[in-house]
């Protein structure tokens, strides 16, 4: 059977205010939330293993990965209720690595599973890095899609169509598996991942699917394999490191004008966009 390999991540909840502390920021009491585009990444591995004909006939076994404290990994579980087969866990704390040593360990999961994909939502919340589904193709010598709006799986040809969206349009790319592909936020529209096996016309719910009591019930039955760095052969956190965090300045008053003459002035000479 095809094995699909997931990243997921947990981060600060996004809607939440920021508490800095000395140049940094102060996660003691944050609340931890799944990455919204790790959540598109793993429904679009779901819809391509999903045979809406035939529930038993499953067409992939989906594994997600992530680098979390063993004992914070609540969003694990969450996505094993939405569907994934079974979880690994690198029990570490991934702020403490950067995006190199973080693609090493994913690479090496890949490998140790035999994975024929891994999925990734094109970045993360947090730092909007951008860099781990690239570097991890690097890894593995494998082709690349990055920022996939639609998906169409060849089983038989054993490739992949994405299409992307660019500045003028959309581009189209075909990549044989094994393969990497990151995904944008459009990939969970009802129509955007397509398997071979259902309808072309089929419609699955707009956006990633909620956890069924069922699901709940099932993922806490379901297997999570906890390893840490040094088993991926990680022993540093790499060469990048955090110099500062700091807020943006305060927003200045506003200012009223007594003429379009004097609005132009001011933008021309003070907020220098003319």
């Amino acid at each position: 059977m095809t094995k699909i390999l997931v990243t997921v991540k947990r981060i600060p909840d996004p809607d939440e205010s920021l508490k800095f502390t000395g140049g940094g920021l102060d996660l003691s009491s944050v609340k931890w939330v799944p990455n919204a585009f790790d959540e598109y990444a793993v429904e679009t591995a779901l819809r391509l293993a999903e045979d809406v004909g035939n529930k038993k006939n499953k067409l992939a076994e989906i594994i997600v990965l992530s680098i979390c404290p063993e004992k914070q990994r609540q969003h694990v579980t969450q996505f094993l209720a939405m569907g994934a087969d079974r979880g690994v866990v690198v029990d570490a704390n991934d702020a403490d690595f950067d995006t190199a040593a973080i693609a090493k360990m994913i690479a090496k999961v890949a490998q140790d599973e035999g994975v024929d994909m891994v999925i990734t939502g094109k970045l993360s919340q947090d730092n909007e890095g951008n860099q781990v589904g690239q570097r991890v193709a690097a890894l593995l010598g494998w082709p690349q899609a990055c920022f996939a709006a639609e998906v169409d799986w060849d089983q038989g040809a054993s490739s992949l169509s994405i299409a992307r969206e660019v500045d003028d349009g959309v581009e189209t790319k075909k990549v044989p598996t094994p393969a990497v592909l990151t995904v944008d936020l459009r990939v969970v529209l009802p129509t955007s991942v397509r398997n071979g096996v259902n309808p072309a016309d089929h419609k699955f719910t707009d956006g990633p699917r909620l956890a069924s009591l069922r699901g709940i019930t099932m993922a806490k039955r379901k297997k999570v394999k906890v390893v840490s760095p040094s088993d991926l052969g990680v022993e540093s956190a790499g060469g990048e490191k955090t110099a500062a965090i700091n807020k943006p300045p305060e927003r200045a008053a506003g200012q009223i004008v007594g003429s379009v003459a004097e609005l132009v002035e001011k933008l021309s000479s003070e907020a220098k966009v003319l």
